[in-house]
């Protein structure tokens, strides 16, 4: 059985794995590294997964955050699967264009946008 996790919340809707961070602020690199470790350990143990981050919870990401989900990105199209991002700020959001991330990523207004998604490109 998985340990359970400090940092982060995960559910199943269907085949997706939705994940939503318990913590608003997510700016300590201990933290980061934490939640870096745990998701990388959730994706490489399901190949093919669907996966979805909630930042709802969110309000404050550090710069050191955004490397952790390039890492992310890159373990789940490893194990072919896919990756879809929602419900971030307009703060965070504007770092996402700044550094030309949104258009890396899969980036949706609400979770059931992105789990609508998910279904269309099966």
């Amino acid at each position: 059985m998985e340990q359970p996790s400090t940092h982060l919340k995960i559910r199943q809707s269907g085949p997706v794995s939705v994940i939503e961070f318990a913590d608003r602020k997510i700016l300590e690199e201990l933290s980061i590294q934490e939640i870096q470790e745990e998701l990388l350990k959730y994706a490489e143990s399901r190949p093919g997964v669907q996966l979805l981050l909630d930042f709802s919870n969110v309000d404050h990401l550090a710069s050191a955050a955004l490397g952790m989900l390039i890492t992310l990105h890159k373990k789940v199209q490893e194990q072919s699967g896919q990756l879809r991002l929602s419900n971030i700020n307009r703060q965070i959001f504007q770092v996402f264009r700044i550094t030309r991330l949104n258009q890396m990523f899969d980036i949706y207004d609400s979770s059931q946008q992105a789990l609508e998604a998910f279904g269309a490109k099966k």
